[in-house]
Protein backbone atom coordinates (compact mmCIF):
# COMPACT_ATOMS: atom_id res chain seq x y z
CA UNK A 1 0.00 0.00 0.00
CA UNK A 2 1.46 3.31 -1.16
CA UNK A 3 1.28 6.17 1.25
CA UNK A 4 0.46 9.64 -0.12
CA UNK A 5 3.12 12.24 0.64
CA UNK A 6 2.13 14.94 3.03
CA UNK A 7 4.70 17.45 1.61
CA UNK A 8 2.97 20.26 -0.31
CA UNK A 9 4.67 21.03 -3.55
CA UNK A 10 5.29 24.57 -4.75
CA UNK A 11 2.69 25.25 -7.42
CA UNK A 12 5.25 27.34 -9.35
CA UNK A 13 7.49 24.36 -9.99
CA UNK A 14 7.59 23.38 -13.64
CA UNK A 15 5.34 20.55 -14.36
CA UNK A 16 2.32 21.81 -12.44
CA UNK A 17 -0.16 22.53 -15.21
CA UNK A 18 -2.68 24.57 -13.24
CA UNK A 19 -0.91 27.83 -12.35
CA UNK A 20 -4.12 29.82 -12.65
CA UNK A 21 -5.23 28.31 -9.38
CA UNK A 22 -2.57 30.42 -7.62
CA UNK A 23 -2.98 34.02 -8.74
CA UNK A 24 -0.99 35.31 -5.79
CA UNK A 25 2.11 34.03 -7.49
CA UNK A 26 1.93 37.03 -9.94
CA UNK A 27 1.13 39.77 -7.48
CA UNK A 28 3.57 42.63 -6.77
CA UNK A 29 5.66 42.14 -3.68
CA UNK A 30 5.02 44.18 -0.60
CA UNK A 31 6.33 47.74 -0.66
CA UNK A 32 10.00 47.91 0.16
CA UNK A 33 10.44 44.19 -0.33
CA UNK A 34 12.51 42.87 -3.20
CA UNK A 35 10.76 40.35 -5.40
CA UNK A 36 11.95 36.75 -5.38
CA UNK A 37 14.46 35.97 -8.09
CA UNK A 38 14.44 32.22 -7.76
CA UNK A 39 14.81 30.09 -10.79
CA UNK A 40 11.63 29.55 -12.65
CA UNK A 41 9.84 32.47 -10.95
CA UNK A 42 7.93 34.50 -13.52
CA UNK A 43 8.13 38.37 -13.67
CA UNK A 44 5.29 40.75 -12.85
CA UNK A 45 2.18 40.80 -14.95
CA UNK A 46 3.22 44.15 -16.75
CA UNK A 47 5.90 44.08 -19.40
CA UNK A 48 8.99 45.96 -18.18
CA UNK A 49 10.72 46.25 -21.54
CA UNK A 50 12.37 49.51 -22.91
CA UNK A 51 9.35 50.85 -24.87
CA UNK A 52 8.22 53.29 -22.15
CA UNK A 53 11.67 54.76 -21.72
CA UNK A 54 11.95 55.19 -25.51
CA UNK A 55 8.84 57.38 -25.55
CA UNK A 56 10.14 59.49 -22.65
CA UNK A 57 13.50 60.12 -24.30
CA UNK A 58 11.81 60.93 -27.61
CA UNK A 59 9.62 63.54 -25.88
CA UNK A 60 12.63 65.04 -24.15
CA UNK A 61 14.50 65.31 -27.46
CA UNK A 62 11.57 67.10 -29.10
CA UNK A 63 11.27 69.52 -26.16
CA UNK A 64 14.99 70.37 -26.21
CA UNK A 65 14.90 70.89 -29.98
CA UNK A 66 12.02 73.34 -29.54
CA UNK A 67 13.90 75.24 -26.82
CA UNK A 68 17.02 75.47 -29.02
CA UNK A 69 15.00 76.86 -31.96
CA UNK A 70 13.43 79.55 -29.74
CA UNK A 71 16.78 80.58 -28.28
CA UNK A 72 18.52 80.69 -31.66
CA UNK A 73 15.76 82.83 -33.20
CA UNK A 74 15.85 85.20 -30.22
CA UNK A 75 19.60 85.72 -30.57
CA UNK A 76 19.60 85.91 -34.37
CA UNK A 77 16.99 88.70 -34.71
CA UNK A 78 18.99 91.50 -33.00
CA UNK A 79 22.19 90.22 -34.61
CA UNK A 80 20.67 90.55 -38.08
CA UNK A 81 19.49 94.09 -37.29
CA UNK A 82 22.98 94.98 -36.15
CA UNK A 83 24.65 93.53 -39.25
CA UNK A 84 22.41 95.64 -41.49
CA UNK A 85 24.47 98.60 -40.31
CA UNK A 86 27.51 99.36 -42.42
CA UNK A 87 30.98 99.20 -40.93
CA UNK A 88 31.03 103.00 -40.64
CA UNK A 89 28.00 103.00 -38.38
CA UNK A 90 25.72 104.51 -41.06
CA UNK A 91 22.34 102.88 -41.79
CA UNK A 92 22.30 100.37 -44.61
CA UNK A 93 21.08 101.55 -47.99
CA UNK A 94 17.31 101.78 -48.26
CA UNK A 95 15.47 100.67 -51.40
CA UNK A 96 15.04 104.32 -52.43
CA UNK A 97 18.73 105.27 -52.52
CA UNK A 98 19.98 101.98 -54.06
CA UNK A 99 23.39 102.54 -52.46
CA UNK A 100 23.88 106.03 -53.93
CA UNK A 101 25.30 108.56 -51.38
CA UNK A 102 22.29 110.89 -51.37
CA UNK A 103 23.58 113.41 -48.80
CA UNK A 104 27.00 113.76 -50.38
CA UNK A 105 25.57 113.89 -53.90
CA UNK A 106 23.10 116.63 -52.97
CA UNK A 107 25.82 118.73 -51.30
CA UNK A 108 28.09 118.30 -54.33
CA UNK A 109 25.33 119.37 -56.73
CA UNK A 110 24.44 122.40 -54.55
CA UNK A 111 28.02 123.66 -54.62
CA UNK A 112 28.19 123.14 -58.37
CA UNK A 113 24.94 125.07 -58.89
CA UNK A 114 26.26 128.07 -56.93
CA UNK A 115 29.05 128.39 -59.52
CA UNK A 116 27.12 127.29 -62.63
CA UNK A 117 24.16 129.65 -62.16
CA UNK A 118 26.28 132.77 -61.65
CA UNK A 119 28.26 134.09 -64.59
CA UNK A 120 29.41 137.39 -66.05
CA UNK A 121 31.32 138.05 -69.29
CA UNK A 122 34.02 140.00 -67.43
CA UNK A 123 34.85 137.03 -65.16
CA UNK A 124 35.29 134.17 -67.61
CA UNK A 125 38.52 132.74 -66.24
CA UNK A 126 37.33 132.92 -62.63
CA UNK A 127 34.18 130.92 -63.41
CA UNK A 128 36.15 128.34 -65.40
CA UNK A 129 38.52 127.81 -62.49
CA UNK A 130 35.67 127.39 -60.02
CA UNK A 131 33.82 124.94 -62.29
CA UNK A 132 36.82 122.68 -62.92
CA UNK A 133 36.60 120.61 -59.67
CA UNK A 134 33.05 119.52 -60.59
CA UNK A 135 33.54 118.54 -64.25
CA UNK A 136 34.91 115.38 -65.90
CA UNK A 137 38.24 115.48 -67.71
CA UNK A 138 38.03 117.07 -71.14
CA UNK A 139 34.75 118.90 -70.50
CA UNK A 140 34.11 122.39 -71.84
CA UNK A 141 35.56 124.90 -69.35
CA UNK A 142 32.35 126.99 -69.31
CA UNK A 143 30.14 123.87 -69.54
CA UNK A 144 27.81 125.14 -72.22
CA UNK A 145 27.96 128.91 -71.71
CA UNK A 146 29.28 130.92 -74.68
CA UNK A 147 30.81 133.65 -72.52
CA UNK A 148 28.22 136.35 -73.26
CA UNK A 149 25.57 137.88 -71.01
CA UNK A 150 25.22 137.49 -67.29
CA UNK A 151 23.10 135.64 -64.73
CA UNK A 152 22.81 135.84 -60.96
CA UNK A 153 21.10 133.27 -58.74
CA UNK A 154 20.85 132.57 -55.02
CA UNK A 155 18.81 130.85 -52.31
CA UNK A 156 19.91 127.46 -53.70
CA UNK A 157 18.26 124.62 -51.78
CA UNK A 158 17.83 120.84 -52.32
CA UNK A 159 14.46 119.99 -53.85
CA UNK A 160 14.65 116.28 -54.68
CA UNK A 161 16.72 113.43 -56.08
CA UNK A 162 16.04 110.59 -58.53
CA UNK A 163 18.40 107.66 -58.07
CA UNK A 164 18.97 105.31 -61.00
CA UNK A 165 21.47 102.98 -59.34
CA UNK A 166 24.40 103.07 -56.91
CA UNK A 167 26.43 105.19 -59.36
CA UNK A 168 23.94 107.50 -61.07
CA UNK A 169 21.37 110.02 -59.88
CA UNK A 170 19.79 113.33 -60.89
CA UNK A 171 19.73 115.95 -58.11
CA UNK A 172 17.09 118.69 -58.36
CA UNK A 173 17.75 122.05 -56.69
CA UNK A 174 15.53 125.10 -56.20
CA UNK A 175 16.98 128.57 -56.70
CA UNK A 176 15.91 132.19 -57.09
CA UNK A 177 16.95 134.37 -60.02
CA UNK A 178 15.48 137.86 -59.97
CA UNK A 179 11.81 137.56 -59.04
CA UNK A 180 11.47 133.97 -60.26
CA UNK A 181 11.79 130.65 -58.46
CA UNK A 182 13.24 127.96 -60.69
CA UNK A 183 14.64 124.42 -60.56
CA UNK A 184 17.97 123.04 -61.74
CA UNK A 185 18.45 119.31 -62.42
CA UNK A 186 22.07 118.09 -62.17
CA UNK A 187 23.14 114.56 -63.23
CA UNK A 188 25.75 113.15 -60.82
CA UNK A 189 28.02 110.10 -61.19
CA UNK A 190 29.37 108.31 -58.10
CA UNK A 191 32.50 106.18 -58.45
CA UNK A 192 31.75 103.35 -56.02
CA UNK A 193 35.43 102.31 -55.92
CA UNK A 194 36.83 105.68 -54.82
CA UNK A 195 33.70 107.37 -53.45
CA UNK A 196 34.29 110.40 -55.68
CA UNK A 197 31.59 112.40 -57.46
CA UNK A 198 31.43 114.27 -60.75
CA UNK A 199 28.81 116.08 -62.82
CA UNK A 200 28.05 113.57 -65.56
CA UNK A 201 26.02 115.66 -68.03
CA UNK A 202 24.54 119.03 -68.94
CA UNK A 203 22.24 120.48 -66.23
CA UNK A 204 18.68 121.55 -67.04
CA UNK A 205 16.77 124.60 -65.75
CA UNK A 206 13.04 124.08 -65.15
CA UNK A 207 10.23 126.32 -63.84
CA UNK A 208 9.42 125.81 -60.18
CA UNK A 209 5.85 124.82 -59.21
CA UNK A 210 3.56 127.74 -58.49
CA UNK A 211 2.39 128.41 -54.95
CA UNK A 212 -0.61 126.56 -53.53
CA UNK A 213 -4.09 128.08 -53.37
CA UNK A 214 -4.85 128.82 -49.71
CA UNK A 215 -8.45 128.16 -48.64
CA UNK A 216 -10.34 130.82 -46.72
CA UNK A 217 -9.77 130.79 -42.97
CA UNK A 218 -12.83 130.83 -40.73
CA UNK A 219 -12.92 133.76 -38.32
CA UNK A 220 -12.66 132.52 -34.70
CA UNK A 221 -15.21 133.48 -32.08
CA UNK A 222 -13.50 136.29 -30.20
CA UNK A 223 -13.58 137.44 -26.58
CA UNK A 224 -13.92 141.19 -27.08
CA UNK A 225 -13.84 142.00 -23.36
CA UNK A 226 -10.55 140.12 -22.89
CA UNK A 227 -9.06 141.82 -25.96
CA UNK A 228 -9.84 145.22 -24.50
CA UNK A 229 -8.43 144.23 -21.11
CA UNK A 230 -5.20 142.83 -22.57
CA UNK A 231 -4.45 145.47 -25.20
CA UNK A 232 -2.54 147.94 -22.96
CA UNK A 233 -0.53 145.27 -21.04
CA UNK A 234 0.42 143.58 -24.35
CA UNK A 235 1.52 146.87 -25.94
CA UNK A 236 3.71 147.64 -22.92
CA UNK A 237 5.11 144.11 -23.02
CA UNK A 238 6.15 144.41 -26.69
CA UNK A 239 7.75 147.79 -26.04
CA UNK A 240 9.90 146.21 -23.32
CA UNK A 241 10.48 143.16 -25.56
CA UNK A 242 11.94 145.36 -28.32
CA UNK A 243 14.32 147.15 -25.96
CA UNK A 244 15.18 144.05 -23.86
CA UNK A 245 14.48 146.06 -20.73
CA UNK A 246 15.03 143.23 -18.24
CA UNK A 247 13.30 144.94 -15.33
CA UNK A 248 10.22 145.80 -17.40
CA UNK A 249 10.11 142.39 -19.07
CA UNK A 250 10.00 140.59 -15.72
CA UNK A 251 7.01 142.71 -14.73
CA UNK A 252 5.08 140.98 -17.51
CA UNK A 253 6.57 137.49 -17.09
CA UNK A 254 4.68 134.70 -15.34
CA UNK A 255 6.16 133.11 -12.22
CA UNK A 256 9.30 131.10 -13.02
CA UNK A 257 9.55 132.45 -16.60
CA UNK A 258 12.51 134.45 -17.92
CA UNK A 259 11.98 136.45 -21.13
CA UNK A 260 14.58 137.89 -23.50
CA UNK A 261 13.97 140.51 -26.17
CA UNK A 262 15.57 142.08 -29.24
CA UNK A 263 18.10 144.22 -27.39
CA UNK A 264 17.19 147.33 -29.41
CA UNK A 265 17.43 145.68 -32.83
CA UNK A 266 13.86 146.87 -33.47
CA UNK A 267 11.70 149.61 -32.04
CA UNK A 268 8.07 149.02 -31.07
CA UNK A 269 5.69 151.12 -33.18
CA UNK A 270 2.23 149.73 -32.41
CA UNK A 271 0.15 146.72 -31.49
CA UNK A 272 -1.96 146.55 -34.66
CA UNK A 273 -4.27 143.69 -33.75
CA UNK A 274 -4.93 141.41 -30.79
CA UNK A 275 -7.12 138.30 -31.11
CA UNK A 276 -8.32 136.49 -27.97
CA UNK A 277 -10.52 133.50 -28.87
CA UNK A 278 -13.22 131.99 -26.69
CA UNK A 279 -13.71 130.13 -24.38
CA UNK A 280 -12.59 132.21 -21.43
CA UNK A 281 -10.22 130.95 -18.76
CA UNK A 282 -7.26 131.83 -16.58
CA UNK A 283 -4.87 130.61 -19.31
CA UNK A 284 -5.35 132.04 -22.80
CA UNK A 285 -3.60 131.75 -26.16
CA UNK A 286 -3.67 135.13 -27.91
CA UNK A 287 -2.43 136.19 -31.34
CA UNK A 288 -0.82 139.61 -31.69
CA UNK A 289 0.13 141.50 -34.86
CA UNK A 290 2.95 143.92 -34.07
CA UNK A 291 4.50 146.72 -36.13
CA UNK A 292 8.26 147.06 -35.63
CA UNK A 293 10.44 149.96 -36.71
CA UNK A 294 13.28 148.76 -38.98
CA UNK A 295 16.68 150.42 -38.49
CA UNK A 296 18.67 152.12 -41.23
CA UNK A 297 21.98 151.13 -39.69
CA UNK A 298 22.20 153.83 -37.05
CA UNK A 299 21.36 153.09 -33.44
CA UNK A 300 17.55 153.08 -33.01
CA UNK A 301 15.84 155.67 -30.88
CA UNK A 302 15.05 154.34 -27.42
CA UNK A 303 11.76 156.19 -27.11
CA UNK A 304 10.09 157.08 -30.42
CA UNK A 305 7.52 159.80 -29.93
CA UNK A 306 3.86 159.43 -30.93
CA UNK A 307 4.43 156.14 -32.73
CA UNK A 308 7.12 157.70 -34.93
CA UNK A 309 9.96 155.16 -35.27
CA UNK A 310 12.47 158.01 -34.91
CA UNK A 311 15.51 157.22 -37.00
CA UNK A 312 13.86 154.04 -38.25
CA UNK A 313 13.24 154.23 -41.99
CA UNK A 314 10.71 151.42 -42.37
CA UNK A 315 8.06 149.32 -40.70
CA UNK A 316 7.61 145.57 -40.53
CA UNK A 317 4.43 143.75 -39.45
CA UNK A 318 4.80 140.38 -37.75
CA UNK A 319 2.49 138.00 -35.89
CA UNK A 320 3.07 136.17 -32.61
CA UNK A 321 1.17 133.71 -30.47
CA UNK A 322 1.45 134.22 -26.71
CA UNK A 323 0.31 132.11 -23.80
CA UNK A 324 -0.87 134.41 -21.01
CA UNK A 325 -2.00 133.45 -17.52
CA UNK A 326 -4.04 135.37 -14.98
CA UNK A 327 -2.39 135.66 -11.57
CA UNK A 328 -3.81 137.89 -8.83
CA UNK A 329 -6.15 139.70 -11.18
CA UNK A 330 -3.37 140.56 -13.69
CA UNK A 331 -2.21 138.94 -16.92
CA UNK A 332 1.35 137.68 -17.39
CA UNK A 333 3.21 136.20 -20.36
CA UNK A 334 4.15 132.53 -20.01
CA UNK A 335 5.55 132.01 -23.53
CA UNK A 336 5.90 133.74 -26.91
CA UNK A 337 6.50 132.28 -30.37
CA UNK A 338 5.71 132.73 -34.03
CA UNK A 339 2.04 132.53 -34.98
CA UNK A 340 0.56 129.91 -37.26
CA UNK A 341 -1.70 130.46 -40.23
CA UNK A 342 -3.20 133.94 -40.22
CA UNK A 343 -3.95 134.72 -43.89
CA UNK A 344 -6.22 133.28 -46.53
Amino acid sequence: MVRRSTVQQDPRIAGDPDLSAYPEAFDDPEPGRAPARGRGVPRRGRWSGGGGRWLVWTGRAVLWALIIVIVVNGVRAPFERFTRQSTTGQPASTPTDLGFPVTQGTSFASQFAAVYLNFDAVRLSERAGRLAPFLPDGADQQFGWDGLGRMSAGAIQPYGIEVTDAENAVVTLMFQAGNRRQLLSVPIFHDSRTGRLVVSGRPGILPAPSSAALPALAEPERDKAAEQELRTPMANFFKAYAASDAASLQQYAADGVTLEGFGGAFTFVELKELVVPLPAGTTRKVTATVVWGVPTGAAPSAEPASGDPGDMSGKLEQSYVLTVVEQGGKWFVKSIGGAGRSVG
